[in-house]
């Protein structure tokens, strides 16, 4: 038995007529997802973008990201912020995720400091101390810092009011021109 012989055709009465579509309301639309909004379709998106000539695909939440990067090291002041917000919120975010004893220990161990210096003076945060311009021996970090407007904004959040005497004449021993800074009152420890 050849296999012509096992196929059976339907009745010509429930076949297709011909030029007429088995499929007359076409294909379901993809329906959007209720819970996503005209924001998250947007920044789902990917772009092509040139970095030294070399194209490469980005979402549109990364291309932000880098635009505000490229932003605060130019100096604007609003994207240093954005930039600061974004550090904080990532600090936030992995010390949540970091067993409860282990939390501080972890962010130590797993911090570069040649890194987060090389981060805080791209930001505009920290500046080189100008008091240690010479005897560096090599490999040495070079001492930094703090830049006024970091520590103006450090000092307008709540948690500043309940600095120690100890507290504040460290801050002001690590500050860029600290003479400038209107330094709140000490609490008792």
């Amino acid at each position: 038995m050849s296999s012509a012989a096992n196929h059976i055709t339907p009745p010509a009465s429930t076949r297709f007529r011909k030029g007429q579509s088995g499929n007359p309301r076409g294909r379901p639309r993809k329906q959007p997802d209720p819970q996503s909004s005209a924001f998250d379709v947007v920044i789902d998106r990917t772009l092509t973008i040139v970095q030294d000539g070399v194209p490469r695909e980005v979402t549109v939440d990364e291309a932000l990201q880098h635009k505000t990067y490229q932003d605060a090291i130019a100096g604007n002041r609003a994207a240093r912020y954005a930039v600061l917000k974004m550090i904080a919120k990532r600090e936030q975010a992995i010390a949540q995720k970091a067993p409860r004893g282990d939390r501080v220990r972890s962010r130590i161990l797993e911090s570069d400091p040649k890194t987060a210096d090389d981060a805080l003076l791209i930001l505009g945060i920290a500046c080189h101390d100008p008091r240690w311009t010479e005897g560096y021996a090599p490999g040495e970090r070079k001492r930094l810092l703090l830049e006024q407007w970091a520590v103006k904004a450090a000092l307008s959040r709540r948690a500043a009011s309940k600095l120690t005497k100890r507290d504040l004449d460290e801050a002001r021993r690590c500050t860029h021109e600290a003479e400038t800074i209107a330094w709140p009152e000490a609490v008792e420890p």
